[in-house]
């Protein structure tokens, strides 16, 4: 199937866009990418996802896909033909998976996004403590997952939960710089931290990542005063 049969819609900071970018590199599927300004959203992202009208949006065969696990999904579906499966074989496997990766969603994104609504030290302090619980049952998690042995969750190769949690990994790095906090520790999370680096240098993700420093910028001028702002507007 050519480039043009496949088309990403998205914003280069999202993590959500970057598990789609990750899953179509590892099933070495060649697509079209649409760079969205959100403040002024395209007509074709507004078609192609009426109801949310959100990023990202993967356009196969001109028939719209939304919401990033669920096109992760689909992107596994679909190419069967390459690469290994991202998802797990087995119905077990794949229930446990999409189990963590909702949690992800669910818990550890919205735990990030607290700290910049947090006020005062205290409050701060509660968040992180929060967040560093979360990231310590990842840690059981990928015991279980991995078989204490395997570079990843999803074993010897990346896998969903992978690209799941790794797809924040750029931002648990800024939102470390930030607040001047450590989250993946040796002392708390040591296989984390090894999987954390064993993930941003695979083939299918290191050019897939946002860059760090300019993500980091981007959060600081943009989205930490947007979060705060909003904080703020909820008084």
């Amino acid at each position: 199937m050519g480039k043009g049969d496949v088309k990403l819609l998205g914003t280069w900071p999202s993590p959500f866009v970057t598990r789609v970018k990750i899953a179509l590199k590892l099933k070495s599927v060649d697509y079209e990418y649409q760079e969205e300004n959100l403040g002024s959203k395209s007509e074709l992202l507004i078609k192609s996802n009426p109801v949310y009208k959100k990023i990202p949006v993967l356009l196969h065969g001109g028939k719209p896909i939304c919401e990033s696990l669920i096109i992760v999904q689909y992107i596994d579906e679909a190419w069967t033909d390459i690469g290994s499966s991202i998802l797990p074989c087995d119905p077990y496997d794949r229930a446990v998976a999409r189990f963590w990766a909702a949690y992800v969603d669910d818990k550890i994104f919205p735990t990030i996004r607290g700290l910049g609504m947090a006020k005062g030290e205290e409050a701060k302090a509660a968040v992180v403590k929060e967040l560093k619980d979360g990231l310590v049952l990842l840690e059981e998690a990928f015991l279980k997952s991995s078989g204490k042995v395997k570079p990843f969750f999803g074993g010897d190769e990346i896998g969903y939960l992978d690209i799941a949690f790794g797809s924040f990994l750029a931002w648990l790095k800024v939102t470390e710089k930030y607040f001047h906090i450590k989250l993946l520790e040796e002392a708390t999370t040591p296989r984390l931290v090894s999987w954390a680096d064993s993930f941003c240098k695979h083939p299918a993700v290191k050019d897939e990542m946002p860059n760090t420093h300019k993500l980091f910028e981007y959060a600081q001028n943009v989205v930490f005063p947007m979060i705060r702002a909003a904080a703020a507007a909820a008084k």
